[in-house]
């Protein structure tokens, strides 16, 4: 996979971004409601990327950095956003892959811990932040009251 940095709003992303949107219609029964702006994923403020298999876009994650205390958010955070990979090429490490570059990308832009929202019927998703090392943190922003809500943290280690 050849991973990309484009704008949050780039068509490859945006092509990608609703097919996500998609597996949350098909799996809670609606779309993702937190707010974002395109604007937040570009540097240094934020980073977004796009990878490729055979010149196809398969897989997007991005990140946005957050610089004030808010439930449990810190100063210094990089919430994670639209992490996807297509479902013909899951269980093939593209996850994995696209979360080490994004979590590299926060750390050379000082970003000092990740942060990020999924949800209960995302088993797969779960099981791939706890073995990357993140841990539960409490809920944050528009899911911070939801039952099917689940946040996670990793130190980056700056």
């Amino acid at each position: 996979m050849e991973l990309c940095t484009l704008a949050y709003d780039h068509p490859d992303s945006a092509k990608l971004i609703a097919e996500l949107q998609q597996v949350y219609v098909t799996r809670y029964g609606d779309g993702d409601i937190t707010p974002v702006d395109p604007a937040q994923f570009a540097a240094p403020r934020g980073h977004f990327l796009v990878g490729y298999v055979d010149d196809v876009p398969v897989a997007c994650g991005g990140w946005r950095a957050h610089d004030e205390a808010q439930h449990s958010l810190r100063p210094g955070d990089a919430e994670i956003k639209r992490m996807y990979v297509a479902d013909a090429l899951r269980g093939r490490g593209l996850a994995r892959r696209l979360l080490a570059a994004l979590e590299d990308e926060a750390r050379a832009q000082g970003r000092k811990r990740m942060v990020l929202e999924t949800g209960t019927r995302q088993p797969e998703a779960i099981s791939l932040y706890t073995s990357s090392g993140y841990t539960r943190i409490d809920n944050f922003g528009v899911y911070r009251d939801h039952p099917d809500s689940l946040c996670f943290a990793k130190d980056l280690g700056i």
